[in-house]
């Protein structure tokens, strides 16, 4: 038994040494067969993973490389032309199109203005290269603390690559090729480099790119003479061009500077007392005036009215808007409309005032500009109802009738046609000046057939309506088609005693450097009525604000107008004018639905008060006389050939010049 058991023991002793060679040899123990398998298969399947993610990237750079822009643009300052809109007072009314300042470097720039973009877009820009995840982990978190979207992770260098080379879609692929563009740029241009292309080529809202651009439209100075409140301002307006714009929201504006100078102060750029003395100026700081919502309208006109004219490059206009009657005219149009728009079922209205030699002044298209740019002053054809019969009488005067020339008030028919008048009843015999202040219709009806319709459709084109007229009897009562504009330039003609007034508001043009493209030399026209029969028609127009349907139009001074009232109440209109100023008031709506018995001398006729009052303050009453100023030789000044040219360029769309 212990031999057997010596044996066994020696067996035992002999296997376990041929194992540990074994494991001397190849320094582990061996893997079961089961775990070796394992191990090969996640080891294969990776190899496989990693060969089709690669695959999968070497593809979406391809795509993206593919879509990605001609990198040459970083050269290319290309922009549409821009033009600038000023009032007779040098004020800004409106722009078109790109604007772009002087191309600054850095140096020229002040360093508090640098410090504010970087404190504020990339506080990192000179550490990373064109991405940075720690900016882009910081803005999550804040984003996430705050519950809202306070801070981009976008760096300057992405910013600059999507102004420069992308389009503002927010799409991944657009995404990923900003990537790839920031990237590249940051491999071929210094860090000064693209901060300077950054100042120069990034977006401030308002079609301004580039700092130097974007102080000058919102301050009228050089981005190089900013002080810290205005580079505040500045800095803030990348995010959010349109939201921070000192234009749209000066509130806004500076709470958005405050915050910069916060960001400065966070950055170690800007002492706190320094911030707190810039929050204060900021307070005083005379941001760019609001623009009246009305001023676009006129606005719209003139970019309207020269874009045929062929000029090219970056222009400046400035024009005979003034900006205090602009004002007026807004005010008085809105308070009018906002009392009783509702109460009378009357959605809209629009106002014209020119000057009598035909320079426009003010212009409200609408009631507000945002909810409908259509310019129902220069766009709309209406019919002007009895504001056309001014025309039909001074026909009359022409063809040898008299203000005191009498006509049978009574039921009548022309040609199959019945005229009525507003008012129920008949008066019987009247004088010319008594019909015309009272409006009667039989008798403007019976003027112009004895006149001759054609004879009243060539006085009518001879004082500046440019519309088509149709030669029916019921042209006498203003059933054809004008725009206000013109219909108040015919009263401009009558003003001045009778010198063709073709309304316009352009006075120059000027080039990107201050090279004068175009200016008016003069207003002066042909005499296109006798100055006696303008005499006697004005003494008739007076009569209705003193004693006939004009009566709510009376402002204390010499006046002459005329209501217009169309059938059903569907437009309602006042046009008068004094020595110094014409204006036309029309109330209405859009599609042409009746109001609630809203004739010419109840709102068109106190809105047109409202603003004359205000238009006039200070200013001398002037007689309406032939004699008086207003119808002077001056006034009249210009010889035919010009007035024949301005006719032209009026008849080509090109009035304004």
């Amino acid at each position: 038994m212990r031999g057997s058991y010596q044996r066994d023991l020696s067996a035992e002793r002999s296997k376990l040494s041929v194992r540990r060679k074994r494991l001397r040899a190849n320094g582990r123990p061996s893997a079961p067969k089961g775990r070796r398998s394992l191990a090969l298969f996640f080891l294969r399947w990776s190899l496989v993973l990693f060969v089709w993610v690669g695959v999968f990237a070497l593809g979406l750079s391809a795509y993206i490389a593919r879509g990605l822009p001609d990198t040459d643009a970083w050269m290319r300052f290309d922009h549409r032309d821009s033009v600038t809109i000023r009032a007779d007072d040098r004020s800004v009314i409106a722009t078109f199109g790109d604007a772009h300042g002087e191309n600054l470097h850095l140096r020229e720039l002040p360093k508090f203005l640098i410090d504010a973009v970087i404190a504020t877009e990339d506080r990192r820009f000179f550490s990373h290269h064109g991405v940075d995840p720690l900016g882009i982990a910081r803005a999550i978190w804040v984003n996430i603390k705050s519950g809202s979207v306070v801070q981009g992770g976008s760096t300057i260098t992405q910013q600059l690559a999507k102004n420069v080379f992308l389009t503002p879609d927010r799409t991944m692929t657009r995404k990923f090729q900003e990537l790839a563009l920031a990237v590249w740029l940051e491999r071929h241009y210094s860090k000064d480099q693209i901060l300077e292309a950054y100042f120069n080529r990034i977006y401030f809202g308002a079609s301004a790119y580039g700092v130097d651009a974007a102080a000058r439209r919102y301050f009228g100075k050089s981005a190089r003479n900013v002080d810290l409140a205005v580079a505040a301002i500045l800095a803030g307006l990348p995010r959010a061009p349109t939201r921070f714009s000192p234009i749209n929201d000066p509130a806004m504006a500076r709470a958005r500077a405050r915050q910069v100078l916060i960001n400065m102060v966070d950055a170690g750029v800007l002492t706190t007392a320094a911030a707190v003395r810039a929050a204060i100026e900021l307070r005083g700081l005379a941001m760019a005036p609001v623009m009246h919502s009305g001023s676009r309208y006129f606005a719209d006109w003139i970019q309207d009215e020269v874009a045929d004219a062929g000029y090219h490059g970056d222009i400046t206009i400035t024009t005979t808007l003034d900006s205090r009657l602009q004002a007026a005219a807004e005010a008085a149009v809105g308070r009018v409309m906002s009392r009783d728009s509702v109460r009378v079922r009357a959605g809209q209205a629009a106002l014209v005032a020119m000057t009598p030699e035909g320079g426009v002044k003010a212009l409200v298209g609408g009631r507000n500009y945002g909810d409908s740019p259509f310019n129902r002053a220069t766009q709309a054809n209406r019919p002007p109802g009895s504001a056309f019969k001014p025309i039909v009488y001074l026909s009359a005067l022409e063809h040898g009738y008299h203000p005191d020339s009498i006509f049978f008030d009574g039921p009548v028919s022309i040609h199959g046609w019945q005229p009525r008048d507003f008012e129920p009843g008949y008066r019987g015999d009247v004088t010319m000046s008594e019909a015309l202040a009272l409006s009667l219709n039989t008798v403007a009806a019976q003027v112009a057939d004895r006149v001759g319709i054609e004879n009243v459709i060539a006085t009518a084109h001879s004082l500046g309506i440019v519309s088509a007229l149709r030669p029916d009897p019921s042209l006498a009562l203003g059933t054809n088609n004008v725009t206000l504009l013109e219909l108040t330039s015919v009263y401009a003609v009558l003003a001045n005693g009778g010198t063709a007034a073709l309304p316009f508001g352009v006075e120059s043009v000027e080039d990107s450097s201050g090279n004068v493209l175009f200016r008016r030399l003069g207003a002066g026209g042909e005499q296109v009525a006798n100055s006696d029969h303008i005499e006697q028609m004005t003494h008739m127009l007076e009569g209705v604000i003193d004693h006939g349907t004009g009566r709510a139009a009376a402002i204390g001074r010499p006046a002459a107008g005329k209501t217009g009232t169309t059938s059903d109440f569907r437009d309602a209109l006042f046009v008068g004018y004094t020595s110094d100023l014409v204006a036309g008031v029309w109330v209405g709506n859009d599609d042409d639905t009746p109001m609630r018995h809203v004739t010419g001398g109840s709102l068109p006729a106190e809105i047109w008060r409202n603003f004359m009052l205000t238009a006039l303050k200070g200013a001398p009453p002037r007689a309406l006389d032939a004699n008086n100023g207003s119808f002077s030789s001056e006034r009249r000044g210009g010889n035919g050939l010009e007035s024949v040219w301005r006719r032209t360029i009026h008849l080509l769309g090109l009035g304004a010049l």
